[in-house]
C-alpha cells in the first residue's frame, strides 16, 4: 500500500515558517492499494490539497472512500473544501462513527449550517453515500478494514487496513487507558493490552503523539497520546514502523526534530528494531509485507565498508525495503562531510570501497541516491556514470546522481547524466537540504548561486581593497541607517561576497556580521549583476526553504542592488530585508540606486571610480 500525508497537525491548523517542514495542516492521509483502491483517512485542512490533486488526476470522475476517525473540528474541517465532492461524476463513500449526537451525515452537515458556512451538504454535486460505523470488520475493494474504539472524549475509531499482504494502522486520537503509561514505562494490562493486540504485527502504524511525557499530566483527559506511549505500545506489539503524527500546534519543526532524535537515540541504545519517523506533509511511504526474518527483528542490510546506522531505509525514501544511498569519493574529508549529512538526515547509506565494489552493490542492491566526485584528471565522474548506466545490471537508469566538484570549471551543468552538481565548498545545512530533497524525490526550494565568471578576479579585487574583517565605520553605518528608515525595513546591509561567506561591512538590524555564502541572497545578485527583487520569499523557488527564511531573521522580502566598481568588479550589494512581503515602487527603486551609489563612493579607493547605473 502507498501512504501519503496531506495533514499532520493536531487541534488547529498552524501553517507558517516554524512548521514548514513537518506541516501545518490538520489530519489527512491518503492510502492506495496496488489494485487502485483509494482511501482517505480523516478530512482535516490537509484534505483541501488532496482534493485539488485528485481533480487534476481525474477531473472526469474518481471513486474513493473517506474514513473519518471522529468528528472533532480538526478532523473534518476540510470536508466542505474537498473539491471532488463538488464535481459531478465523482462517487464517494464516507465512513465514520455515529453516536448520541446523531448519524455521521447529520454531524457533518452541522458544520455546514448557514450560521457557520455558506454552502450546504445538499449542494455537493458528487454521489456521496454515508455509512455509520462501530467496532467490526468490513471490506472496501481489496482492502480489509477493522475498527477499534479509542480512548478519546468523542467517539473515535482506529482503522486497521490490510491489503497486498501488508498492514497499515491509523490511530488518532487516543489517550493511554492507564495514565502512568504516558511515561512509556510499566507493564501493559487491561484496555492498553487489548489495544496493543489490535496493532500487533503491523508494518506501519500512524499514531497520535501530540504530547511528551512531561506535558501529559497537564493534558490528562484531553484524549491524546504521548510520544513515549506511542513508542512503547508499538514496541510491545512488534510493529515495524511508527509514524508520529497529530503534532501539537505549539510544536515547531526544530522541536519535532529534537523529539525524534531523542526517540531514535534511545531505540538505538537499546538495540530495538522499531523504526520511528515523524509525519510530514508530502511524505510518501510504500508499505510492503515484511519477510519472516525482518518481522523477527533480524537485520536485513549487509555490512559494507561503512554502513549508516540511520533508521530503516524507508524513513525518507518512501520504500521500507528500498536501497541505501551509495557514496564513492577519494577525498576523506569530503567523505566525512557526506556521511555526516546523511546520518543527520536519517538516510541509510554505504561507502563503496572502489569502483568494482560500487558496481557490485548497484547490481545487488541498487541505490536510492548516488554521490560521486568529479576529480579530473584522475576521475571523470560523468564518464563513470555513463559506464554504469550502460550496464543494465546496475539498475541505475532512474537513480539520482549528485556530482561533487572541487572547482566550478569541472562542473558540466549540461550533462544529462548528472541530476545535480555541487561545487565545493558547501555548508552542512545546504548539503543536508539537497540530500533530503533527492531522497524524497521532491524539489528543494533553496538554490545556491553559482560563482560569477570573473570570480577569481573579483576576489582578488576584494582582497586588494582591504575591506573584509575590518572595524565598523560610521560612514557606512550612516548609510544603512538611512536605508532602513527610508524604506521602513528592519534590516539594511552592505554585504561583501567572499569565497565562502558573505560579510557585512555595515549591518543595521542584524546581530551577526556574516553568514555562509550558501545562504546569501546577495550571491544571486552579484551573479546576475542587476537588481534582485524578491517580493515574497515563500513564493520563490530559489529561497522558500532557505534557513534565513524558515528561521531567523525570517526573510520575506529582499531587495539588493549590486555594488559594481568602475572597473566592472562586483563586490556585493546594498540590500534591504523585511519580515513582510512587499514591493518597491519605481521611485523607491531609484532611491535605492542613489543610496547604492553613495556606498560605492565610500568603497572606492580613488575619487570617482563609480559606475552609475540608470536601471
Amino acid at each position: 500500500m502507498l501512504v501519503r500525508f496531506w495533514g499532520t497537525r493536531g487541534s488547529i491548523a498552524k501553517p507558517g515558517p516554524d512548521t514548514f517542514r513537518f506541516g501545518g495542516n490538520t489530519s489527512c492521509v491518503e492510502v492506495r492499494s496496488d489494485a487502485g483502491t483509494l482511501l482517505v483517512i480523516d478530512c482535516g485542512t490537509g484534505a483541501h490539497g488532496l482534493g485539488q490533486a485528485l481533480m487534476q488526476e481525474r477531473p472526469d470522475g474518481i471513486e474513493g472512500s473517506l474514513l473519518i476517525s471522529h468528528t472533532h473540528w480538526d478532523h473534518i474541517q476540510g470536508f466542505p473544501f474537498f473539491a471532488p465532492f463538488f464535481a459531478p461524476g465523482h462517487t464517494w463513500d464516507v465512513f465514520g462513527p455515529s453516536g448520541l449526537s446523531g448519524s455521521l451525515r447529520s454531524v457533518l452537515s452541522g458544520q455546514m449550517q448557514h450560521a457557520y458556512f455558506p454552502v450546504t451538504l445538499e449542494q455537493f454535486a458528487a454521489t456521496i453515500r454515508y455509512h455509520d460505523l462501530h467496532e467490526g470488520t468490513f471490506r472496501i475493494g481489496d482492502v480489509t478494514i477493522t475498527t477499534h474504539l479509542l480512548n478519546h472524549p468523542a467517539l473515535t475509531l482506529a482503522y486497521r487496513l490490510q491489503a497486498d499482504g501488508a498492514t497499515v494502522i491509523y490511530c488518532c486520537d487516543h489517550e493511554p487507558h492507564a495514565p502512568e503509561l504516558a511515561s512509556g514505562i510499566g507493564p501493559l494490562s487491561g484496555q492498553d493490552l487489548h489495544y496493543a493486540e489490535f496493532i500487533e504485527g503491523a508494518d506501519l502504524v500512524i499514531h497520535d503523539a501530540q504530547y511528551t511525557a512531561l506535558e501529559f499530566p497537564a493534558k490528562l483527559g484531553w484524549g491524546h497520546s504521548s510520544v513515549e506511549y506511542a513508542v512503547r505500545i508499538c514496541e510491545e506489539a512488534g510493529v515495524a514502523r511508527l509514524v508520529l503524527t497529530h503534532h501539537d500546534p505549539l510544536r515547531n519543526d526544530a522541536t519535532i526534530d529534537l523529539i525524534l532524535a531523542g526517540v531514535r537515540a534511545d531505540l538505538a541504545e537499546r538495540g530495538a528494531p522499531l523504526e520511528v519517523l515523524a509525519a510530514s506533509e508530502g511524505l510518501v511511504l510504500r508499505t510492503t509485507p515484511r519477510t519472516p526474518e525482518a518481522a523477527a527483528g533480524a537485520p536485513s542490510a549487509e555490512a559494507g565498508a561503512e554502513t549508516g546506522e540511520a533508521p530503516g531505509p524507508g524513513a525518507l525514501s518512501g520504500d521500507p525495503g528500498g536501497p541505501p544511498a551509495l557514496v564513492w569519493v577519494t577525498d576523506r574529508d569530503l567523505e566525512a562531510a557526506l556521511t555526516t549529512a546523511l546520518r543527520l538526515e536519517g538516510l541509510p547509506f554505504h561507502v563503496a570501497g572502489g569502483e568494482a565494489d560500487l558496481e557490485q552493490r548497484l547490481e545487488r542492491d541498487g541505490a536510492s541516491l548516488l554521490l560521486l566526485e568529479q576529480a579530473l584528471p584522475v576521475r571523470d565522474g560523468p564518464g563513470l556514470v555513463r559506464r554504469l548506466r550502460e550496464s543494465a545490471a546496475t539498475g541505475l537508469a532512474e537513480t539520482p546522481v549528485v556530482m561533487l566538484a572541487a572547482v566550478e570549471e569541472q562542473a558540466r551543468y549540461d550533462d544529462p547524466l548528472v541530476s545535480e552538481w555541487l561545487v565545493l565548498p558547501v555548508s552542512e545545512s545546504f548539503l543536508r537540504a539537497r540530500l533530503r530533497a533527492w531522497s524524497l524525490r521532491t524539489p528543494c526550494r533553496w538554490e545556491r548561486a553559482r560563482p560569477p565568471q570573473d570570480e577569481e578576479r573579483r576576489l582578488r579585487r576584494l582582497a586588494e581593497l582591504g575591506l573584509l574583517d575590518t572595524e565598523r565605520e560610521e560612514r557606512f553605518d550612516r548609510l544603512t541607517r538611512i536605508a532602513a528608515a527610508a524604506f521602513d525595513v528592519p534590516i539594511a546591509l552592505i554585504s561583501l561576497i567572499d569565497a565562502e561567506r558573505q560579510w557585512f561591512k555595515s549591518c543595521h538590524g542584524l546581530a551577526t556580521c556574516q553568514t555562509s555564502r550558501d545562504l546569501a541572497f546577495c550571491a544571486h545578485a552579484i551573479l546576475q549583476r542587476s537588481d534582485l527583487l524578491v517580493a515574497d520569499t515563500w513564493l520563490d523557488e530559489r529561497f522558500a526553504e532557505n534557513p534565513l527564511v524558515l528561521g531567523e531573521p525570517r526573510i520575506r522580502f529582499y531587495a539588493g542592488s549590486p555594488l559594481i566598481l568602475e572597473d566592472g568588479t562586483c563586490l556585493g550589494t546594498l540590500c534591504l530585508i523585511d519580515t513582510r512581503p512587499r514591493q518597491l515602487s519605481g521611485a523607491e527603486l531609484s532611491l535605492l540606486h542613489d543610496l547604492r551609489d553613495l556606498v560605492l563612493l565610500e568603497l572606492s579607493p580613488q575619487p570617482w571610480p563609480v559606475a552609475v547605473h540608470h536601471s
